[in-house]
């Protein structure tokens, strides 16, 4: 939306007059900052969070969302509200000026997760037969333009994938037949599957192309790709053109022997040993996980940088989906817990795969079919003629015992995967490594300040490059990868952008002595077994971070040292939250102390390298 039409829009959570600038898809919702920072806590299953102006949108689907905005979607997350006995019973909505902990955060919860306002069907003995009649109305209401009304039969229980017995389609099939853009957005948000075949087996698609609606099929196409096209955009920046066959883009790893161990080669194999239905969850997984490290950028590139080291900056992994199995939510968590690299290695290993199964007529996904020819979908909802189908439990319950069942037998679970993707980082010797790498980074710096009015132009490059070296002779080299992210990227110096606003080289150098007198405790602490001085340290380190970030402009001219300020803030935020494992709970198993240190030490790595990156950078611009 332009300013203009922003400018008389305000959040819908709690009605302030605070410029909404982020939007949630799913709801047909804006809100404003502060209420997002409860919505990406709440998972892309209660809540799909985008940006207004920093995430790039489909123009349909803005479009769809505004259109919902306008025409009084909240209305359906509050309907209980707006009844007089409400008030009576004490239910009310937050008020802007309370606090957003724990006042806006609870009603946001209760409003969007717990759906505890939205309009209730009278009590029924036969629950399914309410869900039937509803999916009835959601199939009759596509062909009209009156979105609100389906959003509202969607939130009682109506479903996107029903199939109507008599008509023998499904909503989606009607929406593109008419022709109803919008109402195809919606229901493909909620979950409709574009490549789902009518009773004549034709599709969604079939059906848009037939009625001349050609700009439909085109964006039906593209939601059917979704998964797989958002995984390559993440990467490297591109989308497949599908309008000339291209489907897949699988890129490439700039140094390939960065990814030949063994460990690194059997994971590959369990990835392509999974059966179809797990391929597809960890998939599935993957995206939510790309999802939120792409909002998490958003997010920190839109705040003020002397204040993002707070419990509203980060959310440090996926939220827990009750509607999956325990097993699967822990497998989901680790996600996280993967750097740069290794996660882009698992990025690359899924298209690879997904082109693999599809080109083979093996693969499941959530959209579309198995074909090789490039007019038709690459996934279907269900899993492949190989696949039984008891591979597909119809129940939470079925659902998990299939997985445990996995577990001993047959196709290797999401689970065992990640196990064996988490070992390939060796912690020891990440501990050796970064002590030895952060004494010779403490004295570089001493060095560095004596030198700095004399020499500065000629000596800095010089131990910057050999702080380069150190920082990443085991991580591989990276820079070559530029496609990796702004976490595992080296700023080029000649791009950088003149800003005279940039602290000086003396002041950064200081703080970073802070900082780097700080890890080396934190790293003494880990390579002693001393875990209580873990949270001492890391409180230490994140006062350091804080106090570096404010020499700092609140919106720097430059991207690069946005994304450095981006990394050495969330590292020591997240520095806290690791730490914090080291206690032990009341009635909870032990921590895993290796895996806990394992990830101290890799924040602690990311906060050096992001404070080497600033000194890079203010050394740069002030000998310019």
């Amino acid at each position: 939306p332009t300013n203009k039409a922003r400018a008389n829009q305000i959040c819908e959570i709690v009605s302030s007059l605070s410029e909404p600038r982020w939007a949630s898809v799913n709801r047909g919702v804006l809100i404003c900052d502060e209420c997002c920072s409860v919505h990406r806590s709440l998972g892309r299953h209660s809540s799909q969070v985008r940006h207004l102006i920093h995430t790039p949108w489909p123009p349909t689907q803005l479009q769809m969302v505004q259109m919902l905005y306008s025409n009084g979607a909240n209305s359906i997350w509050e309907h209980s509200l707006l009844d007089p006995a409400s008030v009576m019973s004490g239910k009310r909505k937050a008020n802007p000026q309370d606090k957003l902990h724990p006042n806006k955060s609870e009603f946001i919860k209760a409003k969007y997760q717990m759906l505890a306002f939205v309009h209730r069907m009278p009590c029924r003995e036969d629950d399914s037969l309410t869900a039937k009649d509803l999916s009835k109305q959601l199939h009759s209401s596509v062909r009209t333009g009156n979105l609100e009304t389906c959003l509202r039969l969607l939130s009682l229980g109506a479903q996107a994938n029903f199939f109507h017995p008599e008509k023998g389609n499904t909503p989606l099939h009607v929406a593109a037949k008419a022709g109803q853009v919008s109402q195809a957005e919606l229901l493909t948000v909620y979950g409709a599957d574009p490549g789902a075949p009518d009773s004549n087996g034709k599709t969604p698609i079939d059906h848009a192309r037939e009625a001349g609606h050609h700009d439909l099929a085109d964006r039906l196409v593209e939601i059917q790709y979704e998964l797989t096209d958002r995984l390559a955009f993440y990467l490297c920046g591109r989308k497949p053109d599908h309008k000339n066959g291209q489907h897949f883009i699988v890129p490439q790893m700039a140094d390939s022997s960065l990814d030949l161990s063994e460990l690194a080669k059997a994971a590959k194999k369990k990835l392509q040993s999974l059966s179809n239905h797990l391929f597809e969850e960890l998939a599935m997984d993957v995206y939510d996980e790309v999802d939120r490290r792409e909002t998490d950028a958003v997010w920190l590139t839109t705040q003020n940088h002397s204040t993002l080291v707070t419990e509203t900056t980060v959310v440090p992994f996926l939220p827990v989906n009750p509607e999956y199995s325990s097993t699967r939510n822990q497998g989901r968590q680790k996600l996280a817990r993967f750097n740069a690299h290794e996660f882009a290695t698992l990025v690359i290993d899924i298209l690879s795969d997904a082109k693999r199964r599809q080109q083979g007529n093996s693969i499941a996904s959530p959209k579309g079919h198995d074909s090789q020819d490039n007019d038709q979908p690459d996934y279907d909802s269900v899993a492949s003629d190989e696949d039984t189908d008891q591979e597909l439990p119809t129940s939470k319950g079925d659902r998990t015992k299939s997985l445990d069942s996995d577990l001993s037998d047959g196709p290797v679970t999401v689970h065992e995967y990640m196990e064996v993707k988490n070992a390939l980082s060796a912690s020891e010797a990440k501990i050796q490594h970064l002590m030895k790498a952060n004494n010779s980074l403490s004295d570089e710096l001493r060095l560095m300040q004596k030198k700095v009015s004399t020499s500065r132009a000629l000596l800095l490059p010089r131990i910057l490059c050999c702080k380069i070296r150190l920082l990443l002779c085991r991580r591989g080299r990276l820079r070559s990868s530029g496609w990796l992210g702004e976490s595992s990227s080296i700023p080029e110096l000649d791009d950088l952008e003149s800003d005279p606003t940039l602290p000086s080289t003396e002041d950064v150098i200081r703080k970073t002595e802070q900082i780097t007198k700080n890890i080396q405790e934190l790293l003494r602490a880990a390579q002693e077994n001393k875990h209580d001085s873990f949270i001492p340290c890391s409180e230490r380190i994140h006062v350091a971070v804080t106090e570096m970030a404010a020499l700092f402009p609140k919106k720097p001219r430059s991207e690069t040292v946005r994304g450095s300020l981006r990394l050495l803030t969330s590292s020591a935020y997240r520095l806290q939250s690791e730490c914090r494992k080291a206690l032990p709970s009341e009635g909870c198993p032990g921590p895993d102390m290796q895996l806990v240190t394992q990830q101290v030490i890799q924040c602690a790595y990311d906060i050096a390298k992001a404070a080497k990156q600033l000194v890079t950078i203010t050394t740069k611009e002030n000998t310019n």
